[in-house]
């Protein structure tokens, strides 16, 4: 639904685009499968756990998977490729980004995802991310990190019951020639 559902609202150039080919849509899917619960979802099951046990079980689980996509993007860069499956981008990466975007800015202090950094500690995902970023508009133009920081802090008085937003990371994100 989200590669081609909306196509016809929308300018045709973008239109054209498919993030979901049928040549790889079994990898797609193969990654989606484990991504989904233990990234994406798997900050938010860290973050909203009300006891030690499910909280040291999701987080160290989403590390575990984040130690994976790691192990893909540095198999994929060695061979000069840049995204999850090789150098076309997919739902699988856009799908990826909206978490890894949000890790240090957020989900590292805020939901206790903080085992490491994205910038630190993943130097495969950090060149993915910014690489993403800085060369695709796309990313950059709507990836906002002050609505990002604000929205997370502001919306869960029972993680932070004074709303205080922190100022850093600084920088948001790293420029791709650092």
């Amino acid at each position: 639904m989200f590669n081609s559902e909306f196509n016809g609202l929308i300018d045709e150039k973008y239109a054209k685009i498919d993030l979901y080919p049928s040549a790889l849509q079994k990898k797609i899917d193969e990654l989606n499968d484990w991504i989904l619960p233990t990234i994406n979802s798997g900050v938010y099951k860290t973050g909203f756990a009300t006891k030690q046990e499910p909280y040291e079980k999701a987080v160290t689980e989403l590390f575990k998977s984040l130690d994976r996509v790691e192990e893909i993007l540095k198999s994929r860069h060695a061979k000069g490729e840049h995204y999850l499956l090789g150098n076309e981008l997919t739902e699988a990466d856009v799908r990826l980004y909206v978490t890894i975007v949000r890790f240090d800015p957020v989900y590292h202090q805020h939901f206790k995802c903080n085992i490491g950094y994205i910038r630190h500690d993943f130097p495969h995902i950090h060149q993915w991310l910014r690489e993403l970023y800085w060369k695709n508009d796309a990313f950059k133009s709507t990836t906002n990190f002050e609505h990002i920081k604000f929205h997370y802090t502001k919306s869960h008085p029972n993680v932070n019951p004074y709303g205080i937003t922190p100022l850093g990371p600084i920088p948001n994100i790293f420029r791709l020639d650092l």
